[in-house]
């Protein structure tokens, strides 16, 4: 038999609109299935959407802080030209052709450079990441290698070639080949191992294996490496270039610094900066296509 407090709660109940108050609480709450909460809204937790041109505005914003600054005198030229100079600089180099005959040098050292690198420090990732015997004898001389700054080993190179253009490529190659080995071991090194059953399952050759499963599962790092070897081949060369040179983008600059030109430094530095922003954005799209496949948090 209901009682009279029963009836009074109910009461109280539909006259509340569903909401039942309890004696010094704060807050309702609902009843039934209505009082469940609402489902919420998924917060997306990556870096969001890509911005259009996203990777121009620093850029964008550097140089237009360089033009208001020299525009307005904050700047001084001698210590820093003004953009417009530059540009009159840079027709002038064209004009007399100093430009082109000293970037089709410095192109032809760099990619010289950069191609024996990545073919050494690819071999020897291969060897090493797939033979236990091969890691032995190549792992610890390219993590010495590796401590060891390939500026620092000038002197050396030096000696043993002479300051032509083998020492030059040389000294490039050097700074390719770490870069390439590190990351494309470790790329071996974390291919999954169901792979490495799978492909012994199905008995297939030792040429297959590293066709189909070994290079397809190492290219991420592959390219991760080629992008920081690209970045230390420029590097590698502007140094080199300064030593006892007498061609090429960093000759150059070491003359116009010898005469006190900040214009046709600034050229030379712009061209590299060029180069660099151009190789690495070649990598990235080879990157973005070779890989279209994974979906990381950049997507």
């Amino acid at each position: 038999m209901a009682t009279t407090w029963d009836a009074d709660e109910a009461k109280l109940s539909r006259s509340s609109g569903g909401r039942i108050a309890h004696a010094g609480s704060r807050a309702t709450r609902p009843v039934g299935s209505a009082g469940l909460a609402g489902p919420r809204a998924r917060r997306r937790l990556g870096p969001g959407p890509a911005i259009p041109f996203g990777l121009q505005i620093g850029p964008v914003l550097l140089v237009l802080t360089w033009v208001v600054g020299s525009a307005l005198g904050w700047i001084d030229p001698r210590i820093l030209s003004a953009p417009w100079t530059v540009v009159e600089a840079f027709v002038r180099l064209i004009e007399q052709g100093r430009l082109q005959d000293n970037f089709v040098t410095s192109a032809t050292r760099a990619l010289l450079g950069l191609s024996i690198g990545l073919l050494i420090g690819t071999i020897l990732a291969v060897i090493a990441g797939l033979s236990r015997i091969g890691e032995a004898l190549i792992d610890g001389p390219v993590q010495i290698k590796r401590a060891i700054p390939t500026l620092a080993l000038i002197p050396l190179l030096i000696l043993w070639f002479g300051i032509g253009e083998s020492m030059k490529v040389t000294t490039i190659a050097l700074a390719v080949i770490v870069p390439i080995y590190i990351h494309t071991h470790n790329a071996l090194r974390s291919i999954d191992s169901r792979y490495v059953e799978l492909a012994e399952t199905l008995r297939m050759s030792q040429k297959d294996f590293i066709l189909q499963v070994v290079l397809p599962g190492a290219l991420p790092g592959f390219l991760l490496g080629l992008r920081f070897a690209v970045t230390l081949c420029w590097v590698s060369l502007v140094v080199v270039e300064q030593i006892n040179a007498t061609s090429g983008l960093g000759y150059m600059i070491d003359l116009a610094r010898n005469y006190g030109q900040t214009d046709v430094i600034l050229v030379g530095l712009v061209v590299y900066v060029l180069l660099g922003l151009v190789s690495d954005g070649l990598v990235r799209l080879i990157e973005r296509r070779a890989l279209s496949w994974r979906r990381t948090l950049a997507n």
